[in-house]
C-alpha cells in the first residue's frame, strides 16, 4: 500500500481541495461551510493536507478566533478512510493553530455525516442537544468603503414592520416588488421578471421616502438616495455627476437606490428653448436602460407632481410600475395614532374619536398633531396651564406637577393640537391624486 504523509497546504493543492469537497457532495453530504470560506481559510488561516505521492487524499483546515478554534473542513477519499488520516489531519491542524492560545476547539459537521472516528480519536466531545443557526449578511466588508463613498447605509431591519398602517399599499409592495426581489429564483420559475424601476407618487407627506427606506429594509438591500441638488454642485456638471454615480452604484452587488422629488431632474421638455435641465432630463433617460441591466438592484423615483414629469421618463420599459401613494383610510389612522400615543395612557385615549377627526391627514400631519400634543401636556403639567406653575426645578425636578401627577396627554390635548394642525393636502390635491391614479398608475 502507498503510503501517505501530512503537509501544510500549498496554493497549488486547491484542486484537491476541491476534488474533495465534490466527493463529499456526490456522498450527499452537505459541509456546513460554504466552498468560498473553506478556501479563503486554507489561504489565510491554517490548513494541511495528507497526500500519497502528489495526490492530494485528505485535508483539514481550521480557523482561530481569539481562544476559540473551529475545524472548518475535514474530508478524506473515500478510499483512503479508516487509515487514521483524518485522526493525523486533526493533530497537524491543532498542532499549526496552538501558538494562538486556543482553550478550545469545535467542529460542526453535517447531521447526514456519520464518519465521526477522527474526531472521537483526537478527544472531541460530541455536544447533544445542539442546534446550529446561520444567516448571511447581506452586504460584504468590500462593499462597505463603496457604500460609504455614495452616502449610502444599511438601514435597520424593522423599518418595515414600523410603518404603521398603510396595509392596502404594504401589501402591493410586498406583492410587486419584495417577492419577485427576495426570491428572484422562484420567480424566475414562473417567468416573473424582477421589477428594476418603480415611481411612487402622491401628496406631500403621504410616506413615500419612508416606503422607499422599508423596502431596502424588508429586502436587506442598501439604501442609496442620490440629491440631484448636492450633485449640482460637482465640476463634471449636474448630468456628469449623475452618470458618475450611477457608474459607481453598478459597483455594489445590490442596492435600493432612491431619488426624492425626481420631478426636478425629469420635467417635461419644452424644447423651446431648451432648458438647461433637458441635458440632465435626458441623461436620466439614458441611466435608466443601463441600470434595468443589472440584476439586484432597484430603483425608487418619488414624486409629489407626477403630471409634471416628462412623458417619456413614465413610459413602459424603464419603470416597471407607477404606484399611488395616499392619505392613509380609518384602519391605518388608527394604528399611527396607537403608535404615537404614549402606552401609559392609550387606555384612555379616545382613539375613534382621533380618526374620526384626522380624516385627510397625511401620516407627517398626524405625527405633528400627536408631537404637539405631548409637548404641550408636559409643559402643562411642568408649568401649568396658564404658564405659571413654576419652574422645572421647582416644579417637575421636585416631582410636583400642575395637573394631578398625569403620566401623558389626554383626548382633548390630541383634539387641540389636531384643531391647530394645517393639514398638508388640501381638497384640490386630494381631487387631483385620484385622477392621476386612474390617468398615470400603473400597478
Amino acid at each position: 500500500m502507498t503510503t501517505w504523509r501530512i503537509r501544510d497546504f500549498h496554493s497549488a493543492d486547491l484542486d484537491g481541495i476541491l476534488h474533495l469537497w465534490e466527493t463529499l457532495k456526490a456522498s450527499n453530504v452537505e459541509p456546513v461551510y460554504a466552498l468560498s470560506e473553506v478556501l479563503a481559510s486554507c489561504e489565510k488561516d491554517h490548513a494541511v493536507v495528507a497526500v500519497q505521492g502528489d495526490q492530494v487524499v485528505g485535508a483539514a483546515v481550521g480557523r482561530a478566533a481569539h481562544d476559540q478554534g473551529w475545524i472548518v473542513f475535514l474530508a478524506t477519499l473515500p478510499e483512503n478512510r479508516g487509515l487514521g488520516i483524518g485522526t493525523s489531519l486533526l493533530a497537524a491542524v491543532e498542532k499549526r493553530m496552538a501558538p494562538h492560545g486556543l482553550n478550545k476547539l469545535s467542529a460542526l459537521m453535517p447531521e447526514a455525516e456519520t464518519r465521526v472516528e477522527a474526531f472521537v480519536s483526537r478527544g472531541f466531545a460530541l455536544k447533544k442537544n445542539l442546534r446550529y443557526f446561520e444567516r448571511t449578511i447581506p452586504v460584504q466588508r468590500q462593499e462597505l468603503d463603496a457604500l460609504g463613498e455614495l452616502g449610502g447605509r444599511v438601514l435597520a431591519r424593522d423599518l418595515w414592520e414600523n410603518v404603521a398602517g398603510m396595509h392596502k399599499e404594504k401589501e402591493l409592495l410586498e406583492r410587486r416588488l419584495v417577492l419577485p426581489l427576495a426570491q428572484a429564483d422562484l420567480a424566475d420559475e414562473f417567468g416573473v421578471v424582477p421589477p428594476r424601476a418603480v415611481v411612487l407618487f402622491g401628496p406631500p407627506g403621504t410616506g413615500k421616502t419612508t416606503f422607499a427606506k422599508a423596502i431596502a429594509s424588508r429586502l436587506e438591500w442598501p439604501f442609496v438616495e442620490v440629491f440631484p441638488s448636492r450633485l449640482a454642485s460637482d465640476p463634471k456638471g449636474l448630468a456628469g455627476a449623475l452618470r458618475e454615480t450611477f457608474l459607481e452604484i453598478s459597483e455594489l452587488e445590490h442596492a435600493v437606490v432612491f431619488i426624492d422629488e425626481v420631478e426636478e431632474i425629469a420635467s417635461q421638455r419644452s424644447g423651446e428653448p431648451p432648458s438647461p435641465l433637458e441635458g440632465v432630463t435626458n441623461e436620466l433617460l439614458k441611466i435608466i436602460p443601463a441600470f434595468r441591466e443589472q440584476p439586484g438592484r432597484l430603483l425608487v423615483c418619488a414624486t409629489n407632481f407626477i403630471r409634471a414629469l416628462d412623458t417619456a421618463f413614465l413610459r413602459h420599459g424603464r419603470f416597471d410600475y407607477v404606484i399611488p401613494i395616499g392619505l392613509p383610510d380609518a384602519q391605518a389612522r388608527t394604528a399611527m395614532w396607537q403608535r404615537f400615543i404614549p402606552p401609559a395612557v392609550l387606555d384612555s385615549v379616545d382613539v375613534a374619536l382621533l380618526v374620526e377627526r384626522t380624516q385627510g391627514f397625511s401620516p407627517a400631519d398626524i405625527e405633528y398633531a400627536a408631537r404637539s400634543a405631548s409637548q404641550r401636556a408636559l409643559e402643562n403639567v411642568v408649568y401649568g396651564k396658564n404658564g405659571d406653575g413654576g419652574s422645572v426645578a421647582g416644579g417637575a425636578a421636585d416631582g410636583v406637577s400642575g395637573d394631578g401627577g398625569r403620566k401623558g396627554p389626554a383626548t382633548q390635548d390630541y383634539l387641540d393640537a389636531i384643531g391647530e394642525t394645517r393639514t398638508t393636502v388640501s381638497e384640490e390635491v386630494h381631487s387631483g391624486f385620484l385622477e392621476d391614479i386612474e390617468v398615470l398608475g400603473r400597478v
